[in-house]
């Protein structure tokens, strides 16, 4: 293949195992030219960015991370697809040069399914350096005819060389390397490889040896009258191997991947690593996964987050809302006092008052991303996951199962998701149905308004333990509910790879602290502003007075005679027991589409009906006991999971009966819990 300079761009994929550094690759690579979106038709996300070379334009696709090209889990039937199906100029394999005996294996498998145009990227190269490890790269890039580049991917070393590598490739690709796995195997694969003339040639060996193993997706595929030759040959192939080896044929095939990269480790290796390589990090674990010590500290670690996200965040919150009460004032002196100006009230009521209360904590979004994101990439999120299977399978959850949980906690759509990653339905389908009592990032937004309108700034950092807390509890009983009745099953064991701990870099952490916050804020430049707008109209029309509206009982009376006013008023009598009133029902239905509209709404009700000066904070602790305003936190913990959330439910379970089942039974679940609450307390004084 050899290729000069066009004006299209060079499509680049990057393929390799989870933990190997490839996401970090790929943003040295690519810098701030990302866009991440879905793969067509499945809830997989793609990643893509663009970097220029002497002139050309290189597009970049960020592959699912994945142990193998198998057809098990979506990660690996899509980075599978995606190889097989799209025209990718270059490959490049990232494996991680601490674990080469295990990360080579994907190697192996490219080699087989796209020989002609791949680069080895040896990532981490400094830490399997201050292991001792020393490999002969010259004699690996001959052995295996490709370039082969060493890296620092989160700091960005041996990225030009990378570069320069992905261009050689474009340019002119070398001999292509003769894959020798065995004599009985290679046999095997030629003779089913010759009935698959209508397959690319490059891709044959590898679909060969996919109808060896007798891969679904693959036999699916080929269950055409065209491919009954290749279908039988391979059935004949596959009773002759396991009858010659004496084994399962898929268990044959492994043993041959791994003796290959063993036997090319052997010849490239000039200095093996020294045994005590993670001598650091399983000192580390001794103290941090302490059967005893290991939990409380996890526990004090997000306690800390909490306490961050408060009190430093405390400043610039105040600084924006100062700001954009400045701004209300600006805009609305550009009308006469006491005007009653529709316009005035959408810009001032309506856009500043519901899409300010929002972006008003920004900053406490950003302190919160910024403490998780160094928890994930130090590898201590790992840890807390094994902590914590031992607890979720007392409760009937797979271990696993905690790391989608915790992505719930910046949102609930990609935790959702991230159930894919359990192989077994009742594992997925418990998890996905508890994961909205997960605390998101939206939620965030709800906390920062209420626990300072209702707590003292001592326990501030307290009640938002206590309410992410909560949900985890009652996430843990509610799975064990399920998973004692309609979703009964044997547990799976647990195995997860704990990588060593790892220096996060400042630009690793930047980038995905401001890419979560840039979502965040594009949601209320365009939904919440939206929805901000159908809120004032609901609030403010119809016009039943003549009146300003903007003024004490006046105001507060048009706002009980508009639409949104008619609505809470209906719900009025179900919120009393709670200690809450019609105000707080017509923020309730804002909530629903999603969980930040809950603060613009009521950013927006006492904008309208209330002129007094005060802060919304100030009004909710004049309008509502403390103990109210906890009950609430807890029905809106709890109650209504947005509609995003139910898609995706809908979606990743395929019934729409998964999805009404956790939408009625949390709200059913957070009215119950927020009226026992509320009424025990009352009792308690």
């Amino acid at each position: 293949m050899s290729r000069a300079q066009t004006q299209t761009p060079i499509r680049v994929a990057l393929a390799g195992n989870p933990n190997s550094g490839k996401t970090s690759l790929f943003n040295a690579l690519t810098g701030g030219r990302q866009h991440v979106g879905n793969y067509p038709g499945v809830t997989v996300e793609k990643r893509t960015g663009l970097y220029t070379l002497e002139g050309q334009e290189f597009e970049v696709s960020d592959l699912p991370g994945t142990y193998s090209m198998s057809s098990y889990t979506p990660e690996e039937r899509v980075a599978q697809d995606d190889l097989l199906e799209q025209d990718h100029d270059v490959v490049v394999v990232v494996v991680d040069s601490t674990t080469l005996s295990r990360s080579l294996v994907l190697l192996v498998q490219m080699l087989q399914l796209d020989p002609g145009r791949l680069v080895l990227c040896l990532n981490m190269a400094d830490e399997a350096a201050r292991s001792g490890q020393q490999l002969d790269l010259d004699l690996l890039r001959r052995l295996l005819n490709i370039p082969v580049v060493e890296t620092v991917g989160h700091r960005g070393e041996g990225i030009d060389g990378l570069k320069q590598a992905v261009r050689q490739v474009t340019i002119a690709s070398p001999e292509k390397c003769k894959l020798t796995l065995s004599p009985a195997l290679d046999h095997a694969i030629a003779a089913v490889a010759e009935h698959l003339t209508a397959v690319d040639r490059d891709h044959r060996a590898w679909v060969a040896t996919k109808l060896l193993l007798q891969d679904p997706l693959f036999v699916q595929r080929m269950n055409t009258a065209r491919f009954d030759r290749a279908l039988q040959e391979a059935q004949r192939q596959r009773v002759r191997l396991e009858a010659e080896s004496g084994r399962d044929v898929a268990l044959f095939v492994m043993e041959r991947y791994h003796g290959f990269v063993d036997g090319l480790l052997r010849q490239v290796t000039l200095r093996a690593p020294h045994r005590n390589a993670r001598l650091l990090s399983d000192g580390i674990d001794a103290v941090l996964v302490h059967r005893l010590f290991g939990l409380p500290f996890f526990f004090a670690v997000m306690y800390g987050i909490f306490w961050l996200t408060f009190t430093v965040g405390e400043y610039p919150m105040g600084w924006i809302e100062a700001g954009f009460a400045w701004l209300g004032t600006h805009i609305a002196s550009l009308w006469p006092p006491g005007a009653d100006s529709p316009l005035r009230s959408l810009l001032v009521d309506g856009i500043i008052a519901g899409v300010g209360g929002v972006v008003v904590f920004l900053p406490n979004i950003l302190l919160l991303f910024l403490g998780l994101a160094l928890v994930e990439d130090t590898g201590y999120m790992a840890r807390a996951a094994f902590l914590m299977d031992r607890l979720m399978h007392r409760f009937g959850l797979h271990g696993r199962s905690f790391v989608p949980m915790m992505v719930g906690f910046g949102c609930s759509v990609p935790g959702i998701m991230a159930t894919r990653t359990l192989e077994h339905e009742h594992d997925r389908l418990a998890t996905m149905l508890v994961l909205p009592l997960m605390s998101c990032g939206a939620r965030l937004t709800i906390w920062m308004l209420l626990i300072p309108a209702f707590f003292a700034p001592a326990w501030r950092a307290s009640a938002l333990w206590a309410i992410y807390a909560t949900g985890i509890v009652l996430a843990l009983a509610l799975a064990l509910l399920l998973r004692r009745t309609v979703l009964s099953g044997e547990d799976a064991p647990f195995v997860m790879e704990l990588p060593p701990y790892r220096m996060p870099t400042a630009r690793a952490v930047t980038t995905r602290m401001m890419q979560r916050s840039w979502l965040y804020l594009r949601k209320a430049g365009t939904v919440i502003l939206a929805i901000s707008i159908v809120m004032w109209f609901i609030t403010s029309y119809p016009r039943t007075l003549s009146a300003p509206r903007s003024g004490g009982a006046t105001g507060a009376a048009q706002l009980e005679g508009s639409i949104a006013g008619h609505i809470g008023k209906a719900m009025d009598p179900a919120l009393r027991p709670l200690g809450l009133d019609w105000k707080v029902g017509t923020a309730l239905i804002g909530a629903f589409a999603a969980k930040e509209v809950f603060v613009a709404q009521l950013g927006i009700i006492y904008a309208v009906g209330h002129d007094d000066g005060h802060t919304l904070r100030q009004q909710l602790r004049r309008d509502y006991s403390p103990r109210a305003g906890f009950a609430l936190m807890l029905f809106l913990l709890i109650a209504t999971p947005c509609m995003a959330t139910l898609a995706v439910t809908r979606r990743e379970s395929g019934s729409w009966k998964w999805a009404l089942l956790q939408l009625g039974g949390l709200t059913t679940l957070g009215y119950v819990v927020a009226l026992v609450f509320y009424q025990l307390s009352r009792l308690a004084v």
